[in-house]
């Protein structure tokens, strides 16, 4: 093209015209001309001949000061025309393209090498997207001809020049060095098919991860779930159990497939981007995303599966929303048959949503067809998201996980584990939720409401409300292999067939839901509304005047940035006058004016409502709180007494919060706790042990305070053990237990007005006997009754006297006492 001045001067001429509309920006552009040598000669490849991109990337060069791909470059005693090359030949006179030939250039360059005529060749693949500049597009139609994976003529070309040619970007990838690859000494030939071979594979992978996978054939891909081996073996056993022809079992089994697909396209998707940025930006002040480069390198060459909390409906919205921004792939995702409403089910299904029942049991046959379209998507590189928590918090804590997906997950990997998968975590904060009436109602006890198409105009009726900011926190990518490898390091060298039932899954995928949910909590946003509600429900009254409450969040930020959680939490922005001056603008707060100045308090309506933005960020201040609730009762405690209560009571926190720290960690972590209480006034050190501040002091009210933030948790784990023993010695299930703890917590709660629905929360009382069995503090007999060690209760009742008021511990034995036996009869 420009080896002779008249196609020098179509270039010149064709590059002005179009640079009369188009507008073009580089992606990654600093990362990339950090790994560029500029001492040795540089080559740009393209993936397929187009005058348009190549000037395009020239221009972006030029822009950059990087060589220019359409000037001569020295090689050796030898000069080449151009410094740039097409993957994909270029068309002869009469039109016809040689797909699998090579590059003249490539070919010279990798034989100059090979004749030693060159040191080396930095060889720069460049992808050009048009219509990929998600964050400046404002009309549907031009979407239509956006860049995909569909073949495109020329005149296809054209119009997307003229409709998107001012919204076009740029991708120059790591210079492949290709000294390294002529060093391996396979000659000529094989050299010269290994470069391509790496280039195409690089040209595939670059493009999915901007554009996403070839989706083009949900038809074909639907079709080919029955031919799996499970589903087949399925389809069989329907027929015989049913008594029906064959083909009427695999029709059946046609129809769960299309009930489940997803019917993903690009138009829908990026119609959806358009949508929702009127939507965020009508509901929210700013959408603040964090650590999203480690996704962005990892994705590449990894099934990567997205795990994000999940606090509100928009939730999955949200991330697909952002992933596409920032160059991602929008995944496909997992939602409840519930979603599938007329409209907006066929809008979400095109936006990459597969529906799934909430129960497989009892059809082996769609259970089958679920799993193998899992298996296609996972062993296709398909990018997929789903919530380990299975539905929506209403308490704002971490749900205990839902292992069903996870398990399917695992079993898929086992079975073809070709392409790596890593799990993403994803922590969405929200300082004030779209459905937060919705969880009032149910945290005040309302039955949950069933899902309708209605509910989108009761969200938008909700637009004059303020509702914040959103805090989008990319956690540390977690490699199921390597995770594989520390639960059962032969996994690789068993038997790995569809149906393949290890022994040791169900453990494993208990502890990946585990692993999971603490690497979710390592994420969290700590916002103003979190860090307010802490505050004001650790009061007796919920109430503060100004300055005390400002002292308080000073101390909570003071503290986290002393003791870091985690690299990827962050923390708001100012201090604690700012923090209360953002929460009072969002009218959270109530304020009463007397003459010694503001009192900030929590009215009825947001009182119950704060407990879910407190319990976001509860994991975070859980050991802080229980290290400063030994000082209530004891004005001095030495390190080892304090690290032996915190080994006794952690474990219960750890699992019931999914807490990052594990039990070997324990030491090292209370240290670091303990320096920074001791910096900030509210403990001091004499000898080997630690003193508290006069309890008519500052510093003893605000270590109170802080205390108060786990109360409760510990209340409810001194409850059950109570009722536990006044049961008595193998006399009770489980499940007996579980229900009259609920009964017991209903009713504390109204004798001491608590605030906390999650106090009687089923689940957590559920979770706490399942982690004393697995701590060996109860076993089940052969009747399934929960026996304990004889020294249960001195052992509890010493631990409780460091962390429990007395008149507390008495109140919970007396309703326990008198109140145990009514119930266990009710149960």
């Amino acid at each position: 093209m420009t080896r002779s001045p008249f196609r020098r001067l179509v270039f010149g001429t064709l590059h002005r015209l179009l640079y009369l509309w188009v507008r073009s920006e580089t992606i990654n552009q600093s990362a990339f001309s950090l790994r560029l040598d500029r001492s040795k000669p540089v080559f740009y490849v393209l993936q397929l001949p187009s005058l348009s991109d190549l000037a395009v990337v020239d221009s972006e060069c030029r822009k950059a000061g990087l060589p220019r791909p359409v000037l001569p470059v020295k090689l050796g005693g030898q000069e080449e025309p151009a410094a740039f090359f097409y993957l994909t030949p270029e068309p002869d006179w009469l039109g016809r393209q040689d797909k699998r030939g090579s590059s003249p250039t490539l070919a010279r360059l990798v034989a100059a090498l090979s004749q030693q005529a060159v040191a080396d060749v930095q060889i720069v693949p460049v992808s050009v997207f048009w219509g990929q500049s998600p964050d400046r597009e404002t009309s549907p139609w031009k979407l239509l001809f956006a860049d995909s994976w569909a073949v495109t003529g020329r005149l296809r070309r054209l119009v997307s020049i003229l409709m998107l040619g001012r919204k076009t970007r740029v991708q120059f990838s790591t210079p492949i060095q290709l000294r390294e690859l002529v060093a391996q000494d396979k000659g000529h030939e094989r050299t010269l098919r290994m470069v391509q071979r790496m280039l195409r594979v690089h040209f595939r992978q670059q493009k999915a991860a901007v554009i996403g996978p070839d989706l083009s054939h949900r038809r074909n891909l639907v079709k080919g779930l029955v031919h799996g081996p499970l589903v087949r073996q399925a389809i069989a056993e329907q027929a015989e159990r049913e008594q029906i022809a064959l083909e009427k079992a695999e029709a059946q089994a046609l129809r769960y497939g299309n009930e489940i697909a997803s019917d993903y396209a690009y138009t829908a998707i990026r119609f959806l981007e358009l949508v929702l940025s009127w939507f965020w930006n009508k509901i929210y002040d700013g959408i603040r995303v964090n650590h999203i480069e480690g996704v962005q390198d990892i994705a590449q060459g990894h099934e990567v599966i997205y795990v994000p909390c999940h606090r509100s409906h928009i939730d999955y919205l949200l991330l697909s929303y952002l992933l596409f921004r920032n160059g991602l792939t929008p995944p496909h995702i997992a939602a409840g048959i519930n979603l599938n409403m007329p409209i907006i089910g066929s809008l979400l299904r095109r936006g990459g949503a597969f529906f799934m029942r909430r129960s497989f049991k009892g059809n082996p046959l769609y259970t089958a067809v679920f799993n193998e379209y899992l298996h296609s998507l996972f062993s296709k590189g398909f990018p997929v998201e789903y919530f380990v928590e299975g539905g929506r918090s209403r308490t704002g804590r971490m749900l205990q996980p839902k292992t069903g997906m996870l398990a399917i997950t695992l079993r898929s990997f086992l079975r073809n584990h070709r392409l790596p998968v890593v799990f993403v975590p994803v922590y969405i904060g929200y300082e004030r939720v779209l459905e937060g009436r919705t969880y009032l109602g149910e945290l005040r006890g309302a039955s949950k409401k069933k899902e309708s198409v209605f509910d989108i105009f009761k969200v938008l009726g909700a637009l004059k409300q303020r509702f914040g900011q959103v805090w989008v926190n990319f956690g540390e990518p977690l490699k199921l292999a390597e995770f594989l490898d520390q639960q059962q390091p032969d996994w690789r060298e068993q038997d790995h067939g569809a149906q393949f039932r290890p022994a040791w899954l169900n453990q494993a995928t208990n502890r990946l839901g585990a692993r999971v949910a603490q690497r979710l909590n390592e994420a969290a946003a700590v916002n103003p509304v979190n860090l307010v509600a802490l505050a004001l429900l650790s009061t007796s009254k919920l109430a503060l005047d100004e300055p005390a409450l400002a002292r308080v969040l000073d101390l909570y930020l003071a503290l986290l940035r002393a003791v870091p959680y985690s690299p990827h939490c962050t923390l708001p922005e100012g201090d604690g006058q700012a923090l209360i001056d953002y929460v009072k603008a969002m009218d959270l707060l109530a304020e009463q004016r007397d003459a010694l100045g503001k009192i900030l308090y929590l009215d009825e309506h947001n009182a119950v409502l704060m407990t879910y933005y407190r319990n976001n960020v509860l994991h975070i201040f859980a050991l802080p709180a229980l290290l400063a609730s030994f000082f209530q009762s004891s004005a001095r405690i030495s390190r080892e007494q304090i690290l032996r209560f915190t080994r006794a009571l952690y474990p219960y926190l750890q699992a019931e919060l999914f807490i990052r720290w594990d039990v070997d960690a324990l030491e090292a972590v209370v240290d670091q706790w303990l320096a920074a209480f001791v910096e900030q006034g509210l403990l001091k050190v004499e000898g080997d042990a630690y003193v508290r501040p006069a309890p008519s002091s500052r510093q003893f009210v605000l270590l109170t305070l802080l205390s108060r933030a786990i109360a409760q948790t510990l209340q409810r784990f001194y409850m059950a053990i109570a009722l536990l023993l006044n049961a008595g010695q193998n006399v009770i299930s489980a499940e007996e237990l579980e229900d009259l703890c609920t009964v017991m917590a209903q009713r504390l709660s109204i004798l001491h007005g608590l605030n906390a629905p999650e106090f009687f929360d089923k689940s957590l009382f559920r979770h706490f006997i399942q982690t004393l069995q697995e701590q060996g503090v109860l076993r089940q007999d052969e009747a399934g009754k929960l026996g304990h060690h004889p020294q249960l209760g001195a052992l509890v009742e010493g631990a409780a006297r460091r962390v429990l008021p007395a008149e507390l511990r008495l109140s919970i034995r007396q309703v326990a006492m008198d109140q145990g036996e009514e119930a266990l009869e009710a149960v």
